[in-house]
C-alpha cells in the first residue's frame, strides 16, 4: 500500500514521492488517503522543518485516475472521491513547515491541485501545466475553483479552467504558478537548495509566518487565529495562576498579566 507513494524523513526534510510512474503519477483512493496520512505524520513530527512533494518519472501527477473516479455515481463522486480529496489536499496545505513542490513533469487536473497546496512550486522546463477536466465534461473537483483562486487569482483560474488551456513552463512562471523555472532533471536539487535556507530559518518563526499567510489566504483561518491566540496567552502569569488554582482547589487570583 505504502509503495504508491513514498515518505522520507532527513535531517529535517520530508520528501514526499508520487511513486506509480507506469500511471504517469495519476492519484487513486489509495494514494489520497496515503496523501493525508504522510501530512498528518509530517505534522506530528517537530523534527521536519521543511517538505518537498515530488513525483518519480516523466510526470509530477497527471490528476486523478479517470478508472479511479470514472465509473462512480454522482453521491459517491460528490460525497467520496471529491472530499477525500479535498480532505487530502487540505492537510497538505496546512502543514506547519513549508512546502515545495518540485514539478518533476507535467501537472494535470488533480496534479495541478496538488502542486498548488506548496508554498513554493519549482518547475522543470520540460513540463506542462493545466487543467483539462472541461475537456472530459468534469470540473477541477478538487479546490481547482478555490484554492487556485486564493493563491493565484481568479484571472489565472479562469484562463486555465475555462479554456483548458496548457501552459509551459514559461508561460506558467509569467502568470505566477510556478516560481521558479530550472532545467530538465534540475527541479530536486532546486528543491533541497531552498529546503536547506529555510532550515538556516528561526523554525518558530517560520511556522507561525506561514500560519499567519495561510489565514490572509482564508486557509484554515479560524484555527490559526486561535492557534496563535492560545499560544500568546499561555505565556501569561494569569494563566499560570489559574492552573495553579485548579490543582490547588482554590480561587485564582488573577493579576491582569
Amino acid at each position: 500500500m505504502s509503495e504508491s507513494i513514498r515518505l522520507e524523513i532527513t535531517e529535517g526534510v520530508a520528501i514526499i514521492t508520487l511513486a506509480r510512474p507506469e500511471k504517469l503519477n495519476s492519484l487513486d483512493d489509495t494514494m489520497v488517503e496515503l496523501l493525508g496520512r504522510h501530512a498528518d505524520a509530517i505534522d506530528a513530527n517537530r523534527s521536519v522543518r521543511a517538505v518537498i512533494l515530488t513525483g518519480e518519472g516523466k510526470a509530477f501527477c497527471a490528476g486523478g485516475d479517470i478508472t479511479a473516479w470514472g465509473g462512480l455515481s454522482p453521491l459517491e463522486m460528490g460525497q467520496d472521491w471529491v472530499r477525500s480529496g479535498h480532505r487530502a489536499f487540505d492537510k497538505l496545505s496546512r502543514m506547519k513547515p513549508p512546502v515545495i513542490a518540485a514539478l518533476n513533469g507535467h501537472a494535470f487536473g488533480g496534479g495541478l491541485e496538488l502542486a498548488i497546496t506548496a508554498d513554493i512550486r519549482i518547475c522543470e522546463k520540460h513540463a506542462k501545466i493545466g487543467l483539462p477536466e472541461s475537456g472530459l465534461g468534469m470540473i477541477p473537483g478538487w479546490s481547482g475553483t478555490q484554492r487556485l483562486v486564493r493563491r493565484l487569482g481568479g484571472r489565472v483560474a479562469r484562463r486555465l479552467a475555462l479554456s483548458g488551456e496548457i501552459l509551459t513552463a514559461e508561460a506558467a512562471l509569467s502568470l505566477g504558478v510556478v516560481d521558479d523555472v530550472v532545467a530538465t532533471g534540475g527541479a530536486m536539487a532546486a528543491a533541497q537548495a531552498v529546503a536547506a535556507r529555510i532550515l538556516t530559518r528561526g523554525p518558530v518563526s517560520n511556522v507561525v509566518v506561514k500560519q499567519l499567510i495561510n489565514a490572509a489566504d482564508e486557509e484554515d483561518r479560524a484555527a490559526i487565529m486561535e492557534a496563535l491566540a492560545s499560544s500568546l496567552v499561555s505565556y501569561t502569569e494569569d494563566v499560570k495562576e489559574g492552573v495553579a488554582a485548579f490543582r490547588e482547589k482554590r480561587k485564582p487570583r488573577y493579576r491582569g498579566e
